[in-house]
């Protein structure tokens, strides 16, 4: 019950966006300008105020890496050698990335942060940014590759790292190996920005939910839904057990793993026109879906994380 009364109020958040939406009382466009400021102010701020007040030697744990990164690379590929058989190889990647690229920064991030604290935020930090580097030009360069040929690396490079999570990252990495205090008022902003960073970006989801996204493509959405919900939160687990991960890290790692498909998969859906709709009705499913198989991750995992926390 401890963890219901801790998760359940994370997503009425969601709830309320959807509803404001949904009854007028907000205009759905308003989402858009959440969803800028929560990725581009709000989510920077808190991996820098806390990666640099991380001991360095924290910071690269590479465990939870093998966990989370081969977990996600595995369902992707299961999915799209599946997909290969019948599409070609843009649809087949959106498949795949429909099925495995995680909404780790606008949900398991604030979600693990609200629970556990900062740290969590960490893992999860760490997390969103193997999705941002390494998942998301995976994606772009094979549907690149689709569309144009080879993708131009200098223009990729330069994307990834001008990414806010990347180059956030990055800064508090530099300023965690100087080992140096951050200022007490720098701190205290970037905490005061970084606290909006749960209520602007679960509202935002909520708000640009679309009930209309889920009338399309049911039976795929709902085999890829089952895919990024369940098979891919438990080869994760498997592979954190395995490699003996500490539960904090586990918990951080199945709960990256168990959270909706990113939006950033519609995003480059929609830029290259491949499965628009299947991708918008996954995300709305898997958001929808993502309360009951979250609340059921977390009470099964709680118990070792809380006590080491």
């Amino acid at each position: 019950m401890q963890v219901a009364s801790l998760v359940l109020p994370v997503f009425a958040i969601i709830v309320t966006g959807w509803l404001a939406g949904a009854l007028g009382y907000l205009s759905r466009t308003l989402a858009d300008a959440l969803v800028h400021f929560a990725y581009n102010v709000a989510m920077p701020a808190l991996l820098i105020v806390t990666i640099a007040q991380e001991p360095a030697r924290n910071l690269l744990e590479w465990r939870f890496l093998l966990a989370f990164g081969g977990g996600s690379l595995l369902c992707f590929a299961l999915v799209f050698v599946a997909a290969r058989a019948k599409h070609d190889l843009a649809s087949s990647t959106i498949h795949g990335m429909a099925a495995a690229m995680t909404n780790t920064g606008f949900v398991a991030l604030p979600v693990l942060h609200a629970i556990y604290g900062q740290p969590a935020v960490l893992p999860a930090a760490v997390a969103t940014v193997f999705v941002a580097a390494v998942m998301f030009p995976i994606t772009v360069i094979l549907l690149e590759r689709d569309t144009h040929g080879p993708a131009h690396s200098a223009g990729l490079a330069k994307q990834i790292l001008l990414n806010p999570m990347v180059l956030s990252t990055l800064v508090g990495l530099v300023w965690a190996i100087t080992g140096l205090p951050i200022p007490a008022p720098v701190a205290a902003y970037l905490n005061m920005v970084a606290a909006a960073l749960t209520p602007c970006a679960l509202f935002a989801i909520g708000l640009g939910l679309s009930i209309e996204g889920l009338r399309s493509n049911l039976t795929a959405s709902f085999a890829l839904a089952a895919v990024k919900l369940i098979a891919m939160p438990l080869i994760v687990y498997g592979l954190c057990v395995v490699l003996g991960l500490n539960p904090l890290y586990t918990v951080a790692a199945v709960i990256c793993a168990a959270v909706p498909t990113a939006k950033t998969v519609y995003v480059l859906a929609h830029e290259h026109k491949v499965e628009e709709k299947l991708v918008a009705a996954t995300v709305s499913i898997t958001t929808m879906l993502s309360v009951g198989t979250l609340l059921i991750a977390l009470y099964l995992l709680s118990g070792p994380a809380t006590g080491t926390h």
